[in-house]
């Protein structure tokens, strides 16, 4: 755990100099592609505070670039040469658009078995008012579960503060009380995941200045105030793992992945019409879809190919029979995604929104599918402006990209902004992340 903390605060600070410079790069490592933004901070002295990252500094992008990703499956680095190669690729175009170099990186993935911790800690307040010190001395008091072997802490967020019989305070320096206590979400994910994407960022030159959650980062970017506030689940559908984010009081709260995606709506396209994987995609996109209705009979698709078989490559399917293939799968996903929301105690929350976004949400009728499946709140999620965007980086599969440079602008305070007393980093006992929605709000 000490080690963890240390590493994140090292980035932290890294990620601290590399905005006071007023650069930094973000990137989106998924299974279908690589994207990356250059940022430029306006105000690149900021105006942090000691305990919180987050100055409000404004930022443009500069520079914008995406790439065929290789090497990637389930959100995890397989094949690190291929994935090297397409992440310099993405990373030389962004910097050509912005005419700048960059050296640090903001990184974000999907998959590596993400796992959610509610911990609790609880303290009596040194002086008369909360000091940035007790702030730090209340989240080392936190109960930390044993995460097991071979996992690492990628967030740890402080969700919700009570001082003495107030509680739902976001931040309580300088409150007056006597018994602070605290609620933190903590997510794990697979250590070998994190050590494979920080040595392929390093093999291409750059310095990773934070990581974080491709889930989360769509969650932030994609539900709008409201949705954060009240209660809305995310649904990232990415290329090769889907991610589910909760939010509530305007943090996440809960998070995992189904280690399924478009990619596989894809192969099975390919296996059931037999034909290239690329020419698959194109059908997908094209002609995809999940609903048939009378007119899919009738509707005939040119499979089109170039095997040389004269008879193969003139073949045509029915759209219906399309659907048939694509549905089965989709219905897959968004089973597990709801068993996934079941496990978490969604329907506890006041509002239950639920937010589809992700390269993989964009197959039409998947809205109407997701509301029989999931419940009735469900709608579409694009990310929000952000200064200089290109129009093309903003459909619903730059989510995570762009959650990345809000993430970059406004972090969210994590458990090692604060100072802590270095012996009481540790841990013994586990409560469960969704238990807060009943116990604390």
């Amino acid at each position: 755990m000490t080690d963890l903390y240390e590493s994140q605060r090292a980035m932290r600070n890294m990620r601290k100099a590399a905005m006071q410079r007023g650069v930094i790069a973000l990137l989106d490592i998924g299974t279908s592609k690589i994207a990356c933004l250059v940022l430029r901070f306006d105000s690149p002295n900021g105006t942090e505070g000691e305990g919180s990252l987050a100055g409000h500094a404004s930022v443009r992008v500069i520079g914008a670039a995406t790439t065929r990703s290789r090497g990637v499956r389930f959100g995890e680095i397989d094949a690190m040469a291929e994935t090297e190669r397409a992440i310099r690729t993405a990373v030389q175009a962004a910097q050509k658009m912005a005419n700048t170099r960059v050296d640090h990186v903001i990184a974000c993935f999907a998959g590596a078995q993400p796992r959610s911790y509610g911990l609790a800690g609880e303290i009596d307040v040194q002086g008369e008012q909360v000091s940035e010190a007790d702030v730090g001395r209340v989240l080392a008091a936190c109960d930390v579960p044993p995460i097991g072997t071979g996992r690492e802490v990628l967030h740890a967020q402080p969700v919700n503060f009570a001082l003495d019989h107030r509680s739902g305070l976001s931040d309580p320096r300088g409150h007056a009380g006597h018994r602070l206590a605290v609620d933190m979400h903590l997510l794990t994910v697979e250590e070998t995941a994190i050590q494979n994407l920080i040595y392929c960022i390093r093999r291409c030159d750059l310095e990773l200045a934070g990581i974080a959650s491709s889930a989360y980062l769509s969650g932030i970017s994609s539900l709008v105030e409201d949705e954060q506030e009240l209660g809305a689940a995310c649904i990232d559908m990415g290329g090769g793992a889907t991610g589910v984010s909760i939010f509530m009081k305007k943090h996440m709260i809960y998070a995992d992945a189904v280690r399924l995606g478009g990619d596989h709506v894809t192969r099975d396209i390919a296996a059931g019409l037999q034909v290239p994987m690329a020419v698959a995609e194109r059908i997908k996109t094209f002609h995809g879809g999940l609903v048939a209705t009378g007119m899919d009979d009738r509707e005939m698709i040119e499979l089109g190919g170039d095997s040389g078989d004269w008879e193969k490559d003139r073949r045509q399917i029915s759209r219906a029979e399309l659907i048939g293939i694509m549905r089965p799968r989709v219905e897959e996903i968004l089973e597990d995604v709801r068993a996934i929301l079941d496990g978490a105690g969604f329907e506890h929350l006041p509002s239950r929104q639920i937010v589809l976004t992700g390269g993989a949400s964009q197959i039409p009728g998947l809205d109407g599918l997701a509301a029989r499946i999931l419940g009735q709140n469900v709608r579409l999620g694009r990310p929000m402006r952000v200064q200089g965007l290109p129009q093309a980086a903003t459909g619903s599969g730059f989510s995570s990209v762009v959650g990345l440079a809000l993430f970059a602008a406004h972090p969210q305070d994590e458990w090692w902004d604060f100072e802590m007393p270095p012996e009481t980093l540790g841990g013994r006992s586990l409560r469960r992340a969704i238990r807060w929605f009943r116990d604390n709000w």
